[in-house]
């Protein structure tokens, strides 16, 4: 269901410009694909749909490519270096410190990394926490840190 699903998405992407959600909705239930809203946006992340401008200056979505992918990776470290003001490793976790209001951000970044050794994040307005899966995956994260802040 979910690769018949997702390959109507494909279809219809291609054939109509859809710019919301909730117009694929609609468009996935004229043929006949009954879904929600929570699924769809699942979807859209694991086809990799960007927004597109079209010459009309409205938004729509296409599928993205694998440049693109790298693309958003470099726009995540970029956000990553432009946040972080100062970090530093307890036992296994890292803390990580931002400017105002960018430690989601910041979290975000490092989640969408794709770092095996981290567990998980939460991120406060401006601290995050990484929870690392052990103490030398801390230290050595904290290392990659510093030389991505270098660059």
């Amino acid at each position: 269901m979910k690769r018949e699903r997702q390959d109507a998405i494909l279809k219809i992407i291609a054939e109509k410009d859809v710019d919301t959600q909730n117009q694929l909705i609609v468009e996935l239930a004229n043929v006949g694909i009954e879904s929600t809203q929570a699924t769809v946006s699942r979807d859209i992340k694991e086809l990799h749909l960007v927004k597109e401008l079209t010459p009309m200056g409205n938004y729509r979505y296409v599928a993205g490519s694998r440049a693109d992918s790298q693309n958003h990776t470099e726009r995540l470290k970029s956000i990553f270096k432009e946040s972080v003001t100062s970090y530093a490793s307890a036992q296994n976790m890292v803390v990580i410190k931002t400017l105002p209001g960018l430690a989601p951000a910041a979290c975000g970044a490092i989640d969408a990394m794709g770092i095996k050794s981290l567990v998980g994040s939460i991120a406060g307005d401006d601290t995050g926490f990484l929870a690392m899966s052990d103490v030398v995956s801390a230290e050595r994260f904290c290392k990659e840190i510093e030389d991505m802040l270098r660059k």
